[in-house]
């Protein structure tokens, strides 16, 4: 098998404010020297917090990542409307909220846990009819869209603050797909005072038992530093790592050199699974694969071989 270079893996980044997710990947092809970098979820320009990249041939397994669930922590603003959902668009409305209370937003975050139904916004980067739904926005255009089943698993109030327009900090757990900028708005719409969302930081990406979390990510200026002094390497988590819900299946050398051909080969594990990391001798994730009666059959090939 090639050798299996120092960066291809996982990066964590806190991105900051004021850039979008794609320019945090330019950012990476240039420190990495490669422009084999993508993300497994985009965050709005105005938002923060973990996006987590792909790099090298990493980038082949972004696809199973981004359908991991997402953690953030939002402000939401009671009393305003705006075109957009949230606080960069312009007002369409303003009222009154001084009768919220604290007690009507924790009812509200019980009422909007769970699965529902959620209406992607226009700002969105859904396509319609080959253009993407912000594009449509910005000419002024709206059009129909789909209600989308999301399931938002944790809603909770962390801080409330109260006056003619109240300011709710709240963490949301969601499934990929969630808009929070639309749950505040829809929150808004429940109590009759209309919502935006004020601020937005994701925290999490992945499930507790192995997330990638702010307290794993690195600073574009941290990243940039490690570059500097050829340190890259250990802002790179491996994807054994990133997969460790996968069954992990180590390989000898032969085994995987008819892996790297798209043959199969068979294995003393016997159970079905439909997802597996196929290992080289040092736990390297080279392949994926699925297993039945033994029978472990690759789907893609991450190292070398076939695809």
């Amino acid at each position: 098998m090639p050798k299996v270079s120092e960066h291809n893996g996982i990066v964590v980044i806190d991105k900051p404010a004021g850039i979008t997710s794609h320019d945090v990947v330019n950012r990476a092809r240039r420190l990495f020297k490669t422009k084999r970098v993508g993300h497994t979820g985009t965050l709005d320009p105005d938002a923060t917090g973990v996006l987590v990249l792909c790099i090298g041939y990493a980038t082949r397994v972004a696809e199973y990542l981004s359908s991991a669930h997402k953690s953030y922590v939002a402000e939401v603003v009671f009393g305003l409307e705006t075109d957009t959902q949230d606080a960069s668009g312009n007002t369409i409305a303003e009222r009154s909220a001084a009768h919220i209370t604290q007690a009507d937003v924790q009812a509200l975050c019980a009422r909007f846990t769970g699965k529902q139904l959620q209406t992607p916004p226009m700002v969105s980067a859904l396509h319609h009819e080959g253009k993407r739904l912000y594009e449509l926005a910005r000419e002024g255009i709206t059009v129909e869209r789909t209600p989308r089943e999301i399931e938002i698993s944790e809603c909770l109030l962390l801080e409330f603050t109260a006056g003619e327009h109240p300011c709710a900090r709240i963490a949301v757990t969601c499934s990929t797909g969630t808009y929070i900028r639309t749950l505040s708005a829809d929150m808004g719409e429940a109590v009759g005072t209309g919502a935006v969302m004020h601020s937005l930081r994701r925290t999490q990406v992945g499930t507790s038992s192995h997330p990638f979390t702010l307290e794993n990510a690195f600073t574009l200026e941290q990243l940039q530093e490690l570059a500097e002094s050829d340190r890259l390497a250990e802002s790179v988590i491996p994807l054994r790592w990133a997969l460790q819900g996968w069954l992990q299946i180590p390989l000898p050398e032969t085994s995987l050199r008819d892996i790297q051909q798209g043959r199969t080969v068979m294995v003393s594990e016997k159970s079905d699974v439909e997802r597996v990391a196929i290992c080289d001798s040092t736990g390297e994730v080279v392949a994926l694969g699925n297993l039945s009666a033994g029978a472990l059959r690759p789907t893609k090939v991450l190292v070398g071989g076939v695809s």
